[in-house]
């Protein structure tokens, strides 16, 4: 949700004029399908139909990636807001994305410490970690 909204911000702004508003849509874009994508896999369980993939490695790599992105992102966003804009709704709804990419950001950051947890076997939750094998 936080990534629709980043890329939904800036493309209801003038964001052509400035390339570097483009470079903010495509990784928001990208990685909210790609987010969207292992979402639908872990929702429906096909990650189990792929046992051979090692899915706890992928997912941690994945959002690592990720991380590093939306701070590019975040940096590039936060830097192109004009405050002497002259179209003031352009200016708060910039200044709007480049808040939420930085709360996706750190989202993605907790997730990747999440996914390291759990790729170490350290117990991704508080369920996995209560159960023992007797």
């Amino acid at each position: 949700v936080l990534g629709l909204l980043v890329w939904t911000l800036i493309a209801v702004t003038t964001y052509y004029l400035n390339p570097a508003y483009s470079w903010v849509m495509f990784v928001s874009i990208s990685l909210w399908i790609l987010t969207i994508l292992f979402f639908v896999t872990y929702l429906f369980q096909l990650q189990l139909k792929f046992y051979t993939i090692p899915w706890p490695l992928v997912l941690m790599i994945f959002n690592a990636v990720a991380t590093v992105l939306y701070i590019s992102a975040f940096v590039t966003c936060a830097a192109a807001v004009q405050p002497t804009s002259w179209r003031q709704w352009d200016y708060n709804r910039r200044a709007a994305a480049s808040f939420f990419a930085g709360v996706v950001m750190i989202t993605y950051g907790v997730s990747t410490f999440f996914s390291f947890r759990a790729w170490k076997g350290l117990g991704s939750n508080a369920a996995t970690s209560q159960v023992t094998d007797h």
